[in-house]
């Protein structure tokens, strides 16, 4: 264990084969369906790099940060929630931390359970131009196209975290 309270990974014993990358997913004609085919690409993308990780390497940090794929998957949830479906997280920073109760198949369910919710959500909205559900006391609103553009940065920037803490773990890589 580090300083700060990391484990470091362990050495794999054996590299795995590495998995054949999927392309960019094929979309709708329309700005909307675009965006949401990308959107729902990278959400599949960091859902399937937790599957089959077991305990305790799937919430174990793989940097010194303590960063780890349970972590990411729970925050990602949280970060949904709060974008698309107006929920307001009192404290971003434990968003990141699994507690001892949450499990791999608990936690996935949340998420998927949450990405249907939001879908719902963009599915209904008529015009991108219109405000993004807000919580209370949080300012104006962003654009939902604001909103969509922001969660494939926020959800692409977590893939790739998981892509480098899965190969860590297993030697598991691509999508």
């Amino acid at each position: 264990m580090s300083g700060n309270g990391a484990q470091q990974p362990q050495p794999r014993s054996q590299p795995r084969s590495r998995a054949k990358d999927t392309g960019p997913p094929l979309t709708g004609a329309d700005e909307k369906a675009t965006l949401r085919g990308f959107l729902d690409y990278l959400r599949n993308a960091v859902a399937d790099k937790v599957e089959g990780v077991p305990e305790p390497q799937v919430r174990t940090g793989g940097v010194p940060s303590g960063t780890n794929l349970l972590g990411l998957v729970k925050h990602l949830a949280f970060v949904e929630r709060f974008y698309f479906l107006g929920e307001d997280v009192g404290d971003w920073r434990t968003t990141m931390r699994p507690s001892a109760e949450d499990t791999v198949d608990g936690v996935l369910a949340d998420y998927r359970k949450t990405v249907e919710r939001a879908n719902q959500v963009i599915d209904a909205c008529p015009d991108l131009t219109l405000p993004a559900p807000r919580p209370p006391r949080r300012g104006q609103a962003p654009s939902m196209r604001w909103v969509l553009v922001h969660m494939i940065e926020e959800t692409g920037r977590h893939a790739g975290h998981a892509d480098i803490l899965r190969e860590q773990i297993d030697g598991s890589t691509g999508r």
